[in-house]
């Protein structure tokens, strides 16, 4: 597969993981379905999965795009956000891995970000969170917890606090 370097390293584009997917014989009848989990307030999440003939999924990838992060993100934040989850799912797959599971356009949109100015909330209320979590639904949960995990503006560790929020909050509903 063709590749880009980025910094003295080979990464392979989406396009070419998905071209390689759709005419490689031993993915024949295989399916690559993209959902949009969230896109709330210019920021969108979105789940890509690979299913083999059976309807087995055999892998997933999830990416995050905040609208105008980017030069593209300012028009296309959307389908940029669903091709970084398509190639994210692809190369869960094995697909164009050799240096890395990151397509070019990933470490690309990465590189670009890195001057952006950080929006890192200094602190969370979590009483106010736990209120707003306890009117969802359990699928809305879902999706929540998968916009949290990929969302740029919490640390590691505010990342982890909110998502055991909504897992304690899933297992109160689930019984």
């Amino acid at each position: 597969m063709k590749t880009v370097d980025i910094k003295g390293k080979a990464y392979v584009e989406v396009n070419e993981r998905v071209k390689f997917f759709r005419n490689e014989k031993a993915y024949e009848g295989w399916s690559l379905e993209t959902e949009l989990l969230s896109n709330e307030n210019g920021m969108c999440v979105f789940k890509a999965i690979v299913k083999d003939n059976n309807g087995n999924v055999k892998a997933t990838g999830h990416a995050y795009e905040n609208e105008g992060s980017t030069f593209i993100n300012k028009t296309s934040y959307i389908e940029n956000c669903e091709t970084s989850a398509v190639g994210r799912a692809l190369g869960m797959l094995g697909i164009g891995i050799d240096t890395s599971i990151a397509s070019s356009d990933e470490v690309q949109n990465a590189m670009a970000n890195q001057g952006a100015k950080s929006s890192v909330k200094p602190g969370i209320d979590f009483d106010e969170l736990r209120l707003k979590y306890s009117k969802m639904t359990t699928d809305e949960l879902r999706k929540e917890y998968v916009t949290v995990k990929t969302y740029q503006g919490y640390t590691d560790k505010q990342k982890e606090a909110v998502c055991n929020i909504i897992k304690k909050i899933q297992e109160s509903k689930n019984g």
